[in-house]
């Protein structure tokens, strides 16, 4: 690795987690609904309470700003390969590089600078980072994801279960990248990935078994 390419990714790493860092429920809630999310309903600085407290219009747009957080952050080493040709767009290498700068934007949507350290869950972020690593298997993810959700009414079992989902697609053929090494470093990734948004749904996982986990309605509790 050259030494340009090596600053730059620092650089990308830290930008990264600038990038995650912002926080979209709460600039949204604040700026158009003079509202701040996080003392309501969860106290959760993410998308599902934010349509729990805002509504389904602010929730589906901080949906959609932290996935293009993930999305822009795993894009950013693209522009690597203009400073070492030999990176191809499939690549191991290239993808390695992804999977630091878009993992750094889930650290910063988890643990955001500007806001104490006390974000989202990332699942969003998340999401943003597979389709920039992986469009097709991140598309069915999504499916999976709304199916569960529509079923069921649970957010964090359709995030479970679509994290989930994510190592085994990779698993097949039709999901493969070119190179075997990059299938293999997908499928550790896909691992840690359901791994993480396991972790940060452990209230989750406990409310889901005790049959008192909150389903997709909306409402303006205050938080408890």
């Amino acid at each position: 690795m050259s030494l340009l390419l090596l600053l730059f990714l620092i650089i990308s790493i830290l930008a990264s987690y600038l990038i995650g860092s912002f926080s979209s429920s709460v600039w949204v809630g604040v700026k158009f609904y003079k509202t701040d999310p996080r003392e309501y309903g969860s106290g959760n600085a993410g998308a599902t309470n934010t349509f729990r407290v805002l509504g389904k219009k602010a929730g589906w747009i901080v949906m959609f700003l932290d996935t293009l957080k993930g999305f822009i952050a795993s894009s950013i080493p693209l522009w690597f390969v203009y400073f070492n040709p030999s990176l191809t767009s499939t690549g191991s290498q290239l993808i390695v590089y992804q999977l630091l700068t878009g993992v750094s934007a889930i650290m910063g949507h988890i643990f955001p600078v500007y806001y104490n350290f006390k974000g989202g869950k990332g699942v969003a972020t998340i999401l943003g980072m597979m389709f920039a690593i992986h469009f097709e298997a991140a598309l069915v993810c999504i499916m999976i994801f709304l199916t569960v959700l529509i079923l069921s009414k649970y957010v964090s079992l359709g995030s479970m279960i679509a994290s989930f989902a994510f190592p085994v697609l990779i698993s097949f053929d039709r999901f493969h990248h070119e190179e075997p090494r990059a299938n293999a470093i997908m499928t550790v990734f896909g691992i840690a990935v359901f791994c993480l948004v396991v972790l940060t749904h452990q209230k989750n996982i406990k409310r889901l078994l005790s049959g008192t986990e909150n389903k997709t309605k909306i409402s303006l509790k205050k938080k408890v």
